[in-house]
């Protein structure tokens, strides 16, 4: 399987745009749930507006999380030796763990100024993400 990513020619960019429409995704329903708990859009129930974004957002992952360890597999050993990929890695599980005491903590129902840095630093890590990703290639 992984030996035809890297011999059809459409494989690998296929699995790219697969990957850019799960961070598309992802960082488009968090950046509007944001938005919302900041004050725009007050006549959406924050509670409907939070579940579907947030489903959304997690299908937008998921997709992210399959395309690219099957972007990973094809080529390990470059990655693994890479910094940006290194870097990466550390900070979706950063973003991971942001996310866990997030909602461990019940923070969308709080809606206090730790639920709001909770979000701001949620949106600067997933764009520390997607900077990390663009960098793989020049690293």
């Amino acid at each position: 399987m992984f030996a035809g990513l890297q011999s059809h020619p459409w494989a690998y960019p296929v699995l790219e745009i697969a990957h850019i429409f799960g961070i598309g995704l992802l960082m488009g329903n968090l950046m509007l749930l944001e938005v919302r708990v900041f004050g725009r859009g007050a006549q959406l129930p924050l509670q409907s507006l939070a579940r579907l974004a947030l489903t959304v957002a997690l299908a937008g992952f998921s997709l992210a999380a399959a395309s690219g360890l099957l972007m990973f597999a094809s080529q390990p050993g470059e990655l693994l030796a890479n910094r940006a990929f290194t870097l990466k890695m550390v900070l979706i599980l950063v973003a991971g763990c942001n996310a866990a005491w997030f909602h461990g903590r019940r923070s969308l129902a709080r809606g206090d100024a730790l639920a709001r840095l909770q979000l701001l630093a949620s949106t600067l890590i997933w764009l520390a993400v997607l900077a990390c990703g663009r960098w793989i290639a020049y690293v």
